[in-house]
């Protein structure tokens, strides 16, 4: 492992503060524009379809672009590659909110993606080059406990945005935090990029987002026009293929975007197999509450963003604190008994009825969910970023972010095919139940194929 070099207290604050408002922000907005989608389709019109591409083609852009985002923060410099990804954000963020129409929504949406993808690697990576050991593990901890609350506080801050102000202040409000954070960066040491530049894996970026775009274009598209529509089989099918010309170039390419050497790592790959069933559950789960709540119960959007409040606040708690103990125990057993916990806690919510009674129907399920999010992700980020070169903090951290959007696009992509055509019951319990074996199944995935680092049969520079 490369060394990490030694900073003072007041530096490590900064760098960490730094992180979590980047990557906060990026992971908010995946989130926050649920709740405003009725009001957006309100005043532009278009329906359920325009309401999709409002998401998905902002998650497109994200999930497909990441990767290479890791690789410029490790060859130009993470602060560098952070503030232009800042700068890019806050403009799009202008962008949508001042958006006269749908198609220009859309379209800044997906630039809006694209320059989240900056933020994310290069967040974590200054983390993994700043602290060092126990401090690390706790720093890591810290950093998912308030970026990975933004996944499930997004809805909550976008209904009392829509319901007392206006849908664009979902867009708007990004100003903020941003202008914090670029102040921070100008406190920062900064941090020098490698001498030899590896060269922009241009076609790589091509290639992987075509490969996501097709499949679910072909997902969210099946429920109107049907499996047979050409429509519907020809994104399919090229996606799928330029996935496989993605995998074929990236093991041929002299500067890939992924390099494939980093899966010869046990911990790595396995990691990221988890990473799929635990945020794949965890975006299909809360987006069919999200909508469950407003559609069928009733409920407004600022209520239905409350109610999703609980796992926040036990990830708040816990988090930091979980980060620091997997740092002594080793990741194993968190990753594996974090997502199976988390499963129980959604199928307690089988017993949702008719009558949505939240005390005793939602809320046990979902303190039981916050407790095992909050045991499995900081040892989940530790345990793929460990197994890998310090040196390659960012492509690393990118590949595992990528394979989390990716893992929640594609989920939520899949939704139609668990709930059917409407919304009912019977559908939210279906939901429920795919998610919560998801879960099980990360925490199953995690316990055959992670070992801890003293127990490790590679070295942490097999990557």
């Amino acid at each position: 492992m490369a060394s990490v070099p030694r900073t003072d207290a007041a530096t490590q604050r900064i760098v960490l503060l730094v992180a979590i408002l980047a990557s906060f922000v990026a992971f908010l907005d995946g989130t926050i524009i649920n709740v405003a989608l009725p009001a957006i389709s309100r005043e532009f019109g278009g329906g359920l379809p325009v309401q999709q591409w409002v998401v998905d083609s902002y998650l497109l852009t994200l999930g497909a672009f990441i990767l290479l985002a890791g690789s410029l923060s490790d060859a130009f410099g993470r602060v560098r590659i952070l503030a232009i990804g800042l700068i890019g954000f806050g403009a799009t963020s202008l962008l949508c909110a001042i958006a006269p129409s749908a198609e220009f929504l859309i379209v800044a949406r997906a630039l809006q993606g694209a320059a989240a993808a900056l933020l994310v690697p290069s967040s974590l990576a200054i983390i993994i080059s700043t602290f060092s050991g126990q401090a690390q593990a706790k720093a890591i901890g810290t950093w998912t406990a308030w970026t990975g609350t933004a996944l499930i506080v997004g809805p909550l801050l976008g209904g009392l945005l829509v319901d007392t102000v206006s849908w664009r202040w979902v867009f708007g409000i990004n100003v903020l935090p941003i202008a914090v954070t670029l102040w921070l960066l100008l406190k920062m040491e900064k941090q020098p990029a490698h001498l030899n530049r590896p060269r922009v894996d241009v076609v790589g970026a091509i290639l992987a987002a075509v490969g996501l775009g097709g499949p679910v274009f072909a997902l969210i598209e099946q429920g109107r026009y049907g499996w047979a529509s050409p429509i519907v089989w020809v994104p399919l099918v090229i996606g799928m293929l330029a996935f496989g010309l993605f995998l074929w170039w990236e093991s041929r390419t002299r500067d890939p975007m992924m390099p494939l050497s980093l899966f010869s790592s046990r911990n790595f790959s396995a990691g990221n197999i988890a990473t799929v069933f635990i945020y794949g559950a965890l975006g299909l789960g809360f987006f069919v509450i999200s909508i469950y709540l407003q559609q069928v119960a009733g409920w407004s959007a600022t209520l239905a963003g409350l109610a999703t409040l609980p796992p926040t606040i036990v990830m708040l708690l816990l988090s930091s604190r979980i980060g620091a103990l997997a740092g002594k125990l080793g990741p194993r057993l968190f990753m594996t008994v974090g997502p199976i916990m988390g499963g129980v806690g959604f199928l307690l919510m089988l017993t949702v009825g008719a009558e949505v009674d939240y005390w005793l129907q939602l809320l046990p399920g979902l303190v039981v969910f916050g407790i095992g999010l909050s045991i499995t992700v900081a040892p989940l980020t530790s345990a793929i970023l460990g197994a890998i070169d310090s040196s390659q903090a960012g492509i690393g951290s990118a590949v595992n972010n990528a394979v989390a959007r990716v893992a929640g696009l594609v989920a939520v992509a899949c939704a139609g095919l668990i709930l059917g055509d409407v919304l009912d019951l019977p559908g939210f319990h279906r939901a429920m139940f795919a998610t919560a074996i998801a879960l099980i199944l990360g925490g199953i995935v995690s316990w055959l194929g992670i070992r801890n680092p003293e127990l490790a049969d590679e070295s942490p520079t097999a990557a």
